[in-house]
């Protein structure tokens, strides 16, 4: 954290058609930063200032929430609601609006073609998320995309906090604590509880509150155009399709455990199977089949139903029922040609950083200079070091420095990475220094 103390509480007057939830009386600011000083303690937020609204679900009544949120004026909060881990797909169940002027709307995207007017009527203004990149593809995916943004999570980040959950800054910044008891609730479930309506209410509640509290930090912290570069690259990102990974199934958890390619067809071929069952669903895949079960019939390869139903995860009734699926899903990899079995992955770039000093005990020596000049300026600076500079960037660079090593050469590599302005003018030059070997001493 910095020298100073971060803003605990919002100082900024309430805005029109906008009146805020009274806080409580505040005291003296601390020298460091500790435990909040409000007597008493923070206040619990358990209802939203207008009341919980009625989910928006037709064309009429998105029109009139476009009208009003056009009419509307500052920063706009948005916030979406997922069904991760229960349903196959990432896509938005429900759309969460503030607006001072405009109240708080709870969008239902599901009835709804697209949100494509409501986009129009917001797009030329600056929108508030926390944790933006969790958001921002099921917003595209309903016609939802910023032009300009400020993410409250990384805006944390970069001023240096410890905690960045929206809950704890909400407490820490503006006095008033959140429930995040429904955040992995099932929201496709329709309808949707009073309970999980306030809460979703609530999310976008203090956002732009929060926000502001933030900016005024990031200026004292002199950070404020390092959070808008991130920003711009975050709308820049959000704008990108969402890439395709090559052979999912390689990420099934334990697979390290598997030994042999005639092993990893019978995991390919179940993660497959499962994955199809969990489309046609729209069901989360763990759902189907948890991934230990198709690590345990990878390594056992039962040829029965008998015997398949034995191993763990295997005796549910749905899963009972989807044996005959399983059985010839490891019949197809047992019947597979040798020169149609998995083969290891070319990998792009550099190795795992443990496998470095086998293979490259001089790469390794100069990814530990390049770490250590990372580590002590982001420590200067009171940041994460991975909000630095990616790792992987470090780790790039590390392995295959330029030709000619230079602040100049070294400015183009990690831009091609994706460095920012502001990280290139805290680091290239450091580590221009810190990549060539040390001469020796004497």
């Amino acid at each position: 954290m910095t020298d100073e103390p971060p803003l605990r509480r919002r100082a900024a007057q309430s805005r029109a058609g906008d009146e805020p939830h009274r806080l409580p009386t505040p005291a003296p600011e601390p020298e460091t930063v500790g435990p909040d000083p409000t007597p008493g303690g923070p206040v619990p937020l358990t209802a939203p200032r207008d009341g919980t609204p009625t989910p928006v679900s037709t064309t009429e009544e998105l029109a009139e929430v476009v009208a009003r949120f056009a009419a509307g004026t500052g920063p706009v909060a948005l916030d979406a609601e997922r069904a991760s881990g229960y349903r196959y797909s990432q896509r938005a169940y429900l759309v969460q609006l503030r607006r001072a002027g405009a109240g708080t709307a709870l969008v239902d995207p599901l009835p709804l073609d697209d949100l494509s007017t409501l986009d129009a009527a917001i797009a030329d203004v600056e929108w508030v998320l926390h944790a933006a990149s969790q958001d921002l593809p099921c917003l595209a995916e309903v016609g939802l995309r910023p032009r300009r943004l400020f993410d409250t999570e990384l805006a944390a980040r970069l001023a240096g906090f410890e905690r960045v959950g929206l809950a704890a800054l909400t407490e820490q910044l503006l006095g008033f604590t959140l429930e995040k008891h429904h955040s992995a609730a099932d929201w496709s479930t329709r309808p949707l509880p009073e309970s999980w309506l306030t809460y979703a209410a609530l999310d976008v509640e203090m956002l732009t509150d929060l926000r502001d509290a933030l900016a005024t930090e990031l200026d004292r912290q002199g950070k404020r155009e390092w959070a808008e570069e991130e920003f711009a690259a975050l709308v820049l990102w959000g704008t990108r399709p969402p890439k395709v990974r090559a052979e999912p199934w390689r990420r099934t958890s334990g697979i390290h455990r598997v030994r042999g390619a005639r092993a990893q067809a019978r995991v390919r071929a179940m993660w497959y199977a499962r994955d199809a069952i969990a489309a046609r669903r729209d069901s989360a895949p763990g759902r189907v089949l948890p991934d230990a079960s198709i690590i345990a019939a990878a390594e056992l390869d039962p040829r029965d139903e008998r015997t398949l139903l034995t191993l763990p995860g295997f005796g549910g009734r749905s899963v009972r029922r989807l044996a005959r699926t399983w059985l010839e899903a490891l019949d197809s990899a047992r019947l597979l040609p040798d020169d149609e079995l998995p083969v290891a992955p070319t990998i792009e770039g550099p190795p795992p950083p443990h496998r470095w000093a086998e293979r490259d005990p001089v790469a390794a020596a100069r990814l530990a200079r390049c770490r250590e000049v990372v580590t002590r300026i982001a420590a200067e600076h009171q940041l994460p070091p991975e909000n630095l500079i990616a790792p992987d960037s470090v780790r790039r660079l590390a392995w295959v420095p330029p030709d000619e090593i230079t602040p100049e050469t070294i400015t183009g590599v990690l831009r091609g990475y994706g460095a920012r302005n502001w990280q290139l003018g805290l680091l290239v030059t450091e580590l221009a220094a810190a990549l060539p070997e040390p001469a020796p001493t004497r």
